[in-house]
């Protein structure tokens, strides 16, 4: 109940002072490339719990394309709408880097490192000359997903090298299903899988220690040839394929096994959800190898932000995101694809406890396992290489892999021009 002694002093104070200023709001604006609509939405959940405990600052999304994006964003830099907060993989930060004056947020860096303790791998790819550019978010790996029931049907192993995976491959393909789902198109999806096989052929390595290109070298050469010779044996629309399309293959068991970072929400929602005949392995490695690696992706959120105002308020949110409790959230925007950055992220409650993760727990474990022996084509041998920006931007060799299952063109012809298109976009 309000008396008349406090109605007539409010109207005192608004009549000599005026109405009260309102709160200024900070606006910030993210750019990322989760596209799909429940990404999006956990995305916006996590943001409005941030809006309403900071009703100082608004956050808001603005999802993009990876088909677009390496363009857009130093275009919208040029024209200074650019976002305030990116979402980028570490090739794509040193495209940024190039096109505009980034600020290292080291100092940050190591303040969340203090609270959260990142693991060092998903760091290094954004440190280089004097700085850190991006902070870490979610980690991803590529990993060997194939049905169980069929290959122990077809009483086949798990393979581990290339001789046993080709012939697995061969055997599957039957009856309308394929034995192993590799994309062909000009797109990151075949630039991740090309070198997935690259680096378990000790063809790791893009650049020399001095920065001077070595793709084309004998190893690289070969893990062309065998991918030829398993291409056969994948899906007949495969050129056109990227991500989702392989995921679709797989769950409704017209592949029998595809490379890809995660297929547990796609089967789950479109391929019956039998976890216990769900396999994930490490990649298989060529003969001569000791042991697999795959390639892994630390994804992180680059500060474009030059207003002070805004730049604080990017870190709060950004901190916030890794608060434990909001993290597991977070990474489960896509329950068993994205993998934490931080050791209290990895022991994060809210991570264990979503429902897809309980159900494929061990799925996602050994998901994990996969990604400790990961590594990122221009961030390897403990070198960071900017001129890998351009050359994944061009989707080089991805575009080298067509050159060679789909026109046919001889790998070692193929490789020795890829290299010198690499130079060319490098100048």
């Amino acid at each position: 109940m309000r008396f008349k002694g406090q109605a007539l002093a409010g109207a005192f104070a608004l009549t000599v002072f005026g109405a009260l200023p309102a709160l200024a709001v900070t606006d910030v604006k993210i750019w990322h490339m989760e596209q799909p609509p429940h990404r999006v939405q956990r995305v916006q959940e996590l943001i409005d719990a941030f809006n309403a405990a900071n009703p100082d600052i608004k956050v808001s999304q603005e999802p993009q394309s990876w088909g677009e994006v390496y363009a857009k964003v130093p275009a919208a830099m040029a024209a200074g709408n650019a976002p305030d907060i990116l979402f980028a993989i570490p090739d794509f930060t040193t495209v940024i880097r190039k096109a505009g004056q980034l600020d290292s947020v080291a100092d940050f860096v190591k303040e969340l490192d203090g609270q959260h303790h990142f693991i060092p791998a998903t760091v290094e790819p954004y440190s280089y000359d004097g700085g850190v550019w991006a902070v870490p978010l979610y980690n991803m790996s590529l990993n060997f997903w194939y049905h169980k029931k069929m290959f122990a049907d077809a009483g086949i192993a798990v393979p581990t090298t290339w001789s046993e995976w080709k012939a697995a491959a061969e055997k599957l393909s039957k009856d309308g299903v394929v034995g192993v789902g590799l994309p062909a198109n000009k797109q990151l999806y075949t630039d991740q899988t090309t070198y997935a096989v690259m680096v378990n052929n000790g063809a790791s390595e893009l650049f020399n220690a001095d920065g001077t290109l070595r793709f084309d070298n004998p190893k690289t050469v070969e893990s062309y040839a065998f991918y030829k010779d398993l291409y056969k044996f994948s899906s007949p629309d495969a050129a056109n394929w990227t991500w989702g399309e392989a995921e679709a293959c797989f769950a409704s068991e017209t592949c029998a096994s595809i490379l890809q970072f995660s297929v547990i929400s796609t089967y789950d929602q479109q391929g019956g959800g039998d976890a216990a005949d769900l396999g994930v392995a490490a990649v298989p490695h060529a003969d001569g190898e000791k042991s697999s690696s795959t390639i892994a992706y630390s994804n992180a959120a680059i500060i474009l932000a030059k207003d002070a105002a805004k730049r604080d308020a990017a870190k709060k949110f950004i901190a916030f995101l890794l608060e434990p409790e909001n993290y597991g959230k977070f990474l489960n925007m896509e329950p068993g694809l994205f993998l934490p950055v931080t050791t209290d992220g990895a022991k994060s409650a809210t991570f264990w406890s979503d429902p897809l993760v309980v159900k494929y727990k061990p799925q996602v474990e050994q998901m994990i396992a996969n990604s400790h022996a990961g590594m990122l084509f221009g961030f390897t041998g403990g070198h960071v290489f900017p001129a890998i920006g351009p050359i994944s931007a061009q989707n080089i060799l991805a575009e080298t892999l067509q050159k060679v299952v789909i026109n046919g063109e001889d790998p070692a012809a193929a490789v020795k021009a890829g290299q010198a298109q690499m130079i060319e976009a490098t100048k």
